[in-house]
């Protein structure tokens, strides 16, 4: 059995299997709905239910809170339609142009960028291409079938030759694909992933003025953005805020400078929170967020682009929409979750 789902105010429709979430049918008939982890823990699929009857799978409370759920929003990337469905959601400019494909890699380099980060390159097959917009990611899938998300931290225009993805993983201890990542993986070792994923991407339609805010790894996917703006000589002003805990932390911290003394648009502030003695810091400190909410206490016009842990992006989320005026609209986000992220919170 299946159920049509109709988007507004776009007017889009597509078919649902019973069982099925809404949005995997979503990004498979190319509908661009917003959407980050898919699975229940961000929350930045959110959208509203105007008719029809849903069940929602597994998620998080911060994600969908019951108040939220009884004034009639839902998660589409857990939520399994009971009958046709009408619902209220932003359409995501450009998402659903690339195909979602499988293909083989071929590990290029591993670098140890920082203790606990390490930067890999990833060979793409010579028959098939790898299509996406910076700021997207890919999923790995591990031998037992489990699957793990990282940003592509290279544009596009960016791949070099032969063809090859930069991923930068932070090491968690005990976790399943960063443990091999960090022990047993080797130059020419081959993965399997699919791709791209997320809808957190430069929006090219608008000319305000960006803030980039990253933090730790969440670095990657701004990377890419700010390679793919001077690749198409995307001037807007744009300012780059990175929060780290420590001076190592910031583990491409040269190439920010670089990218900033080579781009007269890009301004580059980095943020330490837990700076140390021998880390000889002058730069700025505290919460990065914070750290834009000073320079600028005025976001009405403004886009900002979060990545990063979630209590970072949520915290900015909600601190620059109450107290420095940003549009709701206008705060884009792709919130680093880790499998325990996933299911600290379930419900």
């Amino acid at each position: 059995m299946t159920f049509q789902i109709t988007v507004r105010p776009a007017g889009r429709t597509f078919e649902v299997a019973r069982d099925e979430p809404i949005l995997a049918a979503a990004i498979r008939a190319g509908i661009g709905l917003p959407y980050g982890c898919k699975d229940g823990a961000c929350g930045s699929c959110k959208c509203r239910l105007l008719e029809g009857r849903v069940i929602h799978g597994v998620h998080q409370h911060k994600a969908l809170s019951l108040a939220e759920e009884e004034a009639g929003l839902v998660l589409p990337c857990c939520a399994t339609p009971q009958t046709d469905c009408t619902i209220e959601a932003r359409m995501v400019p450009g998402a659903g142009e690339y195909p979602v494909a499988k293909m083989p890699c071929r590990v290029m380099q591993i670098e140890r960028a920082a203790a606990d980060v390490a930067v890999l390159r990833l060979q793409l097959p010579a028959n098939q291409a790898l299509r996406f917009r910076a700021g997207q990611y890919v999923e790995f899938i591990l031998r037992d079938g489990a699957r793990r998300s990282y940003s592509m931290a290279n544009a596009p225009g960016q791949l070099g030759t032969p063809p090859a993805i930069e991923l930068h993983v932070r090491h968690m201890p005990g976790g399943k694909f960063t443990d091999h990542v960090f022990g047993a993986m080797k130059n020419k070792d081959i993965l399997r992933l699919e791709g791209p994923y997320g809808s957190f991407f430069l929006r090219e339609d608008s000319g305000k003025p960006i803030v980039l805010l990253a933090s730790g790894t969440g670095f990657a996917p701004i990377k890419a953005i700010i390679e793919h703006m001077r690749d198409k000589a995307i001037a807007r002003p744009t300012v780059l805020y990175w929060g780290a805990r420590t001076r190592a932390d910031l583990y491409r911290h040269d190439w920010a400078l670089q990218a900033q003394q080579e781009s007269p648009w890009l301004r580059y502030v980095p943020v330490l929170s837990e700076a140390k003695p021998d880390d000889r810091w002058d730069g700025r400190t505290g919460f990065v967020h914070q750290a834009v909410m000073h320079d600028l206490p005025d976001l009405s016009g403004h886009q900002v682009y979060a990545c990063g842990v979630p209590i970072m992006v949520d915290s900015a989320r909600r601190d620059f929409v109450a107290h420095c005026a940003l549009p709701e609209d206008e705060f884009y986000a792709d919130a680093f979750t880790s499998e325990a992220d996933k299911h600290e919170d379930n419900s």
